[in-house]
């Protein structure tokens, strides 16, 4: 297909652009295969719009006479207005703009397309590989092993083809547990607490059904992460209601009399389109210009999305305890273990682990537990907050997960070598990217897409010296402890920087960031200083003593 066929009206003259925050201007807009590019008329002919298609959400058209105007709502929950003169022209251009944001085919998405202008310094497809988890691993434990059981995605087809599991547990073993967990995801590794060597390991429900089928080979998996005379805790996301409902359609939990070492504890924490419909409220609260205090209030309650939150940080602060306080593994896993059992493990890892809370170990986190652990981005993040169409499997997991980083960044501001503003970005790739990155539901679709091969990874750009000055938090100085969030309701606020950075300008909060990284950086500059004086004063109070001896 030439992207050509699709595009009506390639170009409109005496467009006017509404943007947030910036006056309307009036200029030429062009329609591309990929992006929607506004320039200005004046001199410079500075483009002042380059928009992906891919960052469309949904577009609303409205007449007035031969007045056309088009209303962009986009994934990063910008709105933006173009008017557009003459009936014809107007509808051709929105008709071509619906057509280029929902294309069918991954393959004719921008990453495909894109090439980089900058310098490629490391390839990002290969700076987080599991092969160099394991080496970490084992410089401090020989209790693990890699298994390449499945190697051609033929076990398990949302793993990656290498994971780690006990070393007591051959390959054979694996493949009969994999028949045992829904959609072959066995208990794999996600994180080894090297305090008191107590692992945390991550799974889909069991198939035990209504006739309480059982599997040895589990049982012995996740029995060998034990330590003599110790108990585990298996954390269930799901009621305990629709755990049991789950036995009537084959599926089911971890019954006591087979696993008698392992407690198991339910934490709901909600998915699907509960989570979509939370999160659609929730824009539409904050979109609400009425300034009615009452109003606001209600409406933020209602979206229900504070709730979530503290749901979720519940549950992780639950795992991080088990493992930490009370020296006893843990087996997460809710139905199919690729959304609320990711959000769980990945936020107790930044609750217990130092190296998740740096930069280059929090990019290695979301490889390793979204990415390679098969959390699938293309259905997630298919819609944003104002698509038009039926749901299907959209659903802000990710994002979801992501302000819980931050909620818990804003509680311990020092120990966080990145900011908010990396988050962010974060935030808006999952959803509309030029990288390769985010596409695909798992490791085997990529490799099937040859993403490594034909697109871009968003780290080889992140992690380039000039782009990691902007995500580098100011206030961060190294913290080994394990951190502790409070998810007390008055503890947890709204992520304004995602949710309200379109609604209400931050020009004055960009100047007192600015500020205070310049206050930082001189006090840094001055105590350099003192530290260079004190050893000056003591090397002179030594030679002194020196002379003074007889």
């Amino acid at each position: 297909m030439e992207f050509a066929e699709l595009i009506k009206t390639p170009r409109a003259d005496n467009v006017v652009l509404h943007c947030p925050f910036h006056l309307a201007v009036e200029g030429t807009l062009c329609l591309t295969g990929h992006h929607l590019i506004f320039s200005s008329r004046r001199q410079d002919n500075a483009e002042e719009l380059w928009l992906l298609h891919s960052n469309i959400d949904s577009i609303e058209k409205r007449f007035v006479g031969s007045l056309g105007t088009i209303v962009i709502k986009c994934k990063d929950l910008r709105i933006i207005q173009l008017d557009i003169p003459g009936m014809e022209e107007c509808l051709n251009i929105a008709s071509s703009i619906e057509a280029l944001s929902t294309l069918d085919s991954v393959t004719l998405m921008y990453p495909f397309f894109y090439r980089p202008m900058f310098e490629v310094l490391e390839d990002g497809w290969s700076s987080f590989l599991l092969e160099q988890e394991f080496e970490l691993l084992s410089s401090v434990t020989n209790e693990w092993r890699l298994s390449c059981v499945n190697k051609e995605f033929s076990v398990c087809p949302s793993y990656p083809p290498v994971v780690i599991v006990p070393k007591s547990i051959d390959d054979e073993a694996l493949r009969k547990v994999a028949l045992f967990r829904q959609g072959g995801r066995f208990p794999v590794l996600s994180y080894y607490h090297k305090k008191n060597g107590m692992a945390m390991l991550r799974s889909s429900q069991p198939l035990t059904g209504t006739n309480g089928r059982r599997c040895k080979e589990d049982e012995k998996l996740i029995n060998a992460t034990l330590r003599s005379g110790r108990r585990g805790f298996v954390i269930d996301t799901r009621p305990l209601t629709v755990a049991q409902q789950a036995r009537a359609k084959g599926g089911g939990f971890e019954q006591e009399v087979h696993y008698p070492q392992w407690r198991r504890i339910h934490k709901y924490i909600e998915r699907f389109n509960i989570l979509q419909e939370s999160f659609i409220k929730l824009v539409e609260a904050c979109n609400d210009q009425s300034h009615n205090m009452d109003r606001w209030l209600s409406k933020l309650e209602a979206s229900n999305w504070l709730t979530h939150i503290k749901e979720l940080l519940t549950a992780a602060c639950l795992a991080a305890q088990c493992i930490d306080r009370e020296s006893a593994s843990v087996l997460v896993h809710g139905s199919e273990g690729t959304d609320s059992t990711l959000q769980v493990t990945s936020l107790a890892q930044i609750i217990l682990d130092p190296r998740c809370r740096t930069i280059r170990g929090f990019e290695a986190l979301v490889v390793r537990e979204w990415l390679q652990a098969g959390h699938p981005f293309q259905q997630r993040c298919a819609q944003s907050a104002y698509s038009n169409s039926k749901q299907k499997w959209e659903a802000p997991v990710f994002l979801l997960f992501l302000e819980c980083v931050w909620q818990i960044h804003r509680q311990f501001p020092c120990s966080f070598e990145f900011n908010e503003q990396f988050l962010i970005m974060l935030f808006e790739h999952a959803y509309a990217s030029q990288f390769g990155t985010f596409l695909g539901n798992n490791e085997n679709e990529r490799a099937k897409l040859k993403l490594p091969q034909k697109t871009m990874s968003l780290w080889s750009w992140v992690n380039r010296p000039e782009e990691l000055s902007r995500f580098q938090n100011p206030l961060y100085e190294a913290n080994s402890l394990v951190i502790w969030p409070s998810v007390a309701p008055q503890s947890l606020q709204l992520w304004e920087g995602v949710f309200l950075r379109w609604n209400r300008p931050s020009k004055f909060l960009e100047e007192a960031e600015v500020e205070r990284i310049n206050i930082i950086k001189y006090n840094k500059e001055l105590q350099a200083k003192v530290n260079a004086l004190r050893r000056q004063l003591a090397e002179m109070e030594a030679d002194e003593g020196v002379q003074e001896e007889p």
